[in-house]
């Protein structure tokens, strides 16, 4: 049974669910609950369920009219199984929102800043480009494979399309739009800040370049959670300050605090 009794933990209502490819579905959640930032994340179960803990996932927006929260999400294992076959109507306990968020670390400056996502991790990033209405920023992500056609295109980037000043997208294979790394095609020392979330090494990449150019840099970063607020201690990230919990210290971080070669 999902539990009631808290404003951090609802049941809440499936109100559509959207597949973009064979791996990566959409999810929108009707949430009556507080009011979520950019860079936040939900622990996430289905009522009907056969796992004892729930899936964390970044919202990548929200609609304020109709009081929804959205997800991109990946097919990774039972869990995430679980949530693709939901059905419109279906319940979920929604525990949340969570972490900290991209606004308590973009500083203000005359450059725009870079948003740079790896896969199913621009979905935070999304989330940014829906709280941020002055065009003040470059997105780029990156993926292995490019889109079959422009409606999955869109069902991936709706809102980054419509607020980005510029929007670049690269694939290993050069299916969709420039080939190589997304990395690749970032020059740190344009922007004010570069904000990121995807796999590890794209992230080791990122912060190497914003260190060479002396721009900071603020990294999201994805972990197996348990609780989600910080008792459990299964989510710790290495810090030059030691251990950190990336669900209740973060999940977004400075660069320069992680250690990633241990």
């Amino acid at each position: 049974m999902c539990v009631t009794n808290s404003a951090k933990s609802l049941c809440c209502k499936l109100v559509d669910n959207v597949p973009i490819n064979g791996e990566i579905f959409r999810l929108d959640f009707a949430w009556p609950g507080p009011v979520t930032k950019a860079g936040q994340f939900f622990m996430i179960k289905p009522k009907r369920s056969s796992v004892f803990l729930g899936r964390p996932l970044s919202a990548a927006g929200w609609h304020s009219a109709s009081g929804s929260v959205k997800f991109l999400v990946a097919r990774r294992g039972r869990g995430t199984e679980e949530l693709a076959d939901m059905r419109i109507g279906e319940e979920a306990e929604l525990i949340g929102p969570l972490g900290n968020a991209w606004a308590d670390f973009l500083p203000k400056g005359e450059k725009p800043a870079a948003l740079v996502g790896g896969g199913i991790g621009i979905a935070p990033l999304e989330a940014l480009a829906v709280e941020t209405q002055n065009n003040d920023f470059h997105f780029y992500a990156g993926f292995r494979t490019g889109f079959k056609d422009d409606a999955e295109r869109n069902a991936m980037f709706d809102s980054v399309s419509i607020n980005a000043r510029q929007l670049v997208i690269a694939t290993e294979d050069g299916s969709t739009g420039k080939k190589g790394m997304i990395v690749d095609f970032l020059d740190a020392a344009e922007y004010r800040a570069v904000l990121a979330c995807g796999p590890q090494p794209m992230l080791k990449a990122v912060k190497a370049k914003c260190e060479t150019a002396n721009v900071p840099c603020f990294l999201s970063l994805e972990r197996r959670m348990a609780c989600g607020v910080g008792a459990c201690l299964g989510c710790t990230v290495s810090t030059i300050n030691g251990n950190r919990r990336c669900c209740a210290d973060g999940p977004i971080f400075n660069a320069r605090e992680l250690i990633f070669d241990e």
